[in-house]
């Protein structure tokens, strides 16, 4: 059997369950190993710290600026993110759907066309509503012989009438 010695040796607070993360008891190695990424609004390119207390994101983000390595040609733009759609969106071409708040391409606004979370079931719906009444009407409308005009004594009648009733000179 191993000799533990160290482990005897070292003290483990005891925290209760709120207190129990790092920020919570104002531990003094909560950051050691904890690394952030900041966005750099105009070049779009990441930069990487390490989360310190000392490391403020503006101050790393102004070195950053200053450095040379940020090149606002690099900056990414926003595409629609419909699959397989790589549209540019600017202000003249971006709609916002009005169900999920997602801002698409023109070609993608309706929310039938760019899978819409909450919309895509109303619609459907409907869809399968309207389509049974119209399958209904086109069924109705082919079983028509044109003799149901006669039922009622009138006569139907397929041809244009006799007598035209504009004169044409």
């Amino acid at each position: 059997m191993a000799n533990n010695t160290n482990m005897a040796a070292m003290q483990w607070q005891i925290f209760c369950l709120e207190h129990r993360s790092y920020k919570s008891h104002a531990c003094l190695k909560s950051d050691h190993n904890s690394r952030k990424v900041v966005v750099c609004e105009a070049c779009s390119m990441s930069i990487e710290t390490t989360g310190h207390v000392g490391q403020d994101e503006e101050a790393i983000l102004q070195k950053h600026l200053k450095s040379g390595n940020c090149d606002p040609t690099k900056k990414k733009k926003p595409i629609c993110p419909v699959k397989r759609c790589r549209e540019v969106l600017t202000f003249s071409n971006t709609s916002t759907c009005k169900t999920c708040h997602i801002k698409v391409c023109l070609k993608h606004r309706f929310p039938a066309d760019h899978a819409c979370s909450r919309g895509a079931s109303a619609s459907s719906s409907a869809c399968v509503s309207n389509g049974l009444w119209n399958n209904r009407f086109l069924t109705a409308f082919a079983k028509r012989t044109g003799q149901e005009c006669a039922k009622n004594g009138a006569t139907c009648s397929t041809s244009p009438p006799s007598t035209p009733s504009v004169k044409a000179y």
